[in-house]
């Protein structure tokens, strides 16, 4: 058994007869479920494998939580030559499928599918597709979502479908005809995530400057980044803004201590700590920016793997200042402190390291995930000089059709 081979995404004369579905349910099929996407990309100059072991943890017990409250599954498509054709993966957290009021009658239980790769092939996403929502509605979902990751929204998130230009770290990638492959299968726009773009110099509007001098004069904000020393300390100040900024809105799950060490963990590796802002109110912490180096600008040489040799190879860059690209990952202002400039007043103090070509050496900015159900963000990303580089789509599918579907409400 072996993957696509690298003469095309579409195979000939295939039928259903000559195609099955394959549970992965063995240490060789979850590598072959991993190895199966970059054959399909061989002349795509913008693709980017995403790590191995990135994707691997996803799926792993012992790495993911979700599993603590959740199932997963994943899939192959073969062909009767024994070729990977596809993959997909479905997913569900029993607070999803079991929500407060799942008796009543039209309760949305949702589950996820995620991770599809396909040949260009209807018939083909058909079976895959299938597969994954079979096994949920099994499992009570009556309402799927996808394409999603078994994580947080951070990272492979969404459908691309404008924009084909290389992925920052984390960021979903594919081929422009997986929009039709679902959509032809009874897949609807949920809510679109875009991504904006900037130059890092680019100078900021009169009104993000008036704003933020204004209250940059008020003794009572301070907006400054973290020092080497308190990267521990960050990791408390980024739970309590977090979980008080976005933990309420629908699909956003709250940060634990544990979460917020991980991540600082995580980060710690390729973190830039002048690129993590924070905003205090008479030194109580209310607004957080955080910026990494777009570290794909490295893993694209990479070929998925990380061992020793690679973490050296993204040591050395980092350390002598290589990648260019900088990625806006999460903004937030705690409610009470929203529609009084801090917003602005963030944006403008960090403007002032970013803008000294002496000192930081990043050009291109990159701020990924702002769901069009955000107009508050989208308006932030457009003061600082952003326009919409990329558009990701969020896709559901009511299984039961008596469900009226209903796109992601707006946040007022």
């Amino acid at each position: 058994m072996h993957a696509l081979s690298a003469r095309g995404n579409s195979i000939k004369g295939l039928h259903l007869c000559s195609m099955q579905i394959v549970a992965v349910a063995s240490a060789k099929l979850a590598k072959a479920w991993i190895q199966m996407p970059p054959p399909l990309y061989a002349t795509d100059k913008a693709y980017i494998r995403p790590l191995d072991s990135d994707v691997a943890q996803v799926f792993s017990p012992a790495h993911n939580t979700r599993f603590a409250n959740g199932q997963a599954m994943r899939w192959l498509l073969q062909a009767a030559d024994g070729q990977y054709l596809g993959r997909i993966a479905a997913f569900f957290q029993n607070t999803e499928l079991s929500p407060p009021n799942s008796a009543q009658l039209g309760a949305i239980r949702l589950g996820s599918i995620g991770f599809f790769e396909c040949i260009n092939l209807g018939a083909a996403a058909g079976l895959l597709l299938a597969a994954a929502e079979t096994w949920l509605a099994g499992h009570g979902a009556n309402v799927v979502q996808g394409p999603v990751n078994f994580g947080e929204r951070d990272k492979w998130w969404g459908l691309l479908i404008n924009g084909f230009v290389p992925p920052t770290y984390g960021m979903a990638y594919n081929p422009p005809y997986y929009r039709t492959l679902w959509e032809q299968h009874g897949y609807q726009d949920y809510f679109k995530q875009y991504t904006y773009y900037t130059q890092v110099q680019k100078p900021l509007s009169p009104i993000v400057i008036a704003k933020g001098k204004r209250l940059l004069q008020d003794p009572a904000y301070t907006f400054r980044h973290i020092e080497r020393q308190e990267i521990d300390a960050f990791a408390q100040h980024f739970r309590t803004l977090y979980n008080r900024a976005w933990a309420s809105h629908t699909g956003v799950v709250e940060l634990t201590q544990d979460n917020a060490r991980d991540l600082v963990a995580e980060l710690k590796q390729i973190m830039d700590h002048r690129m993590l802002w924070f905003g205090f109110y008479n030194g109580v912490p209310i607004s957080f920016f955080v910026m990494l180096p777009d570290v794909n600008q490295i893993f694209k040489k990479l070929n998925g793997q990380f061992g020793w040799w690679q973490k050296l190879q993204l040591f050395y860059y980092l350390r002598t200042k290589s990648i260019t690209g900088l990625v806006g990952v999460v903004y937030g202002v705690v409610p009470e402190q929203q529609g009084k400039g801090v917003e602005s007043a963030m944006v403008y103090a960090a403007s002032m390291l970013l803008h000294n070509a002496q000192k930081v050496h990043y050009r291109d900015f990159e701020m990924n995930w702002i769901g069009d159900f955000n107009p508050k963000m989208m308006k932030v990303a457009q003061l600082m000089g952003g326009t919409i580089l990329k558009t990701h789509v969020t896709y559901r599918k009511m299984l039961d059709t008596s469900i009226p579907f209903l796109r992601c409400a707006e946040i007022k």
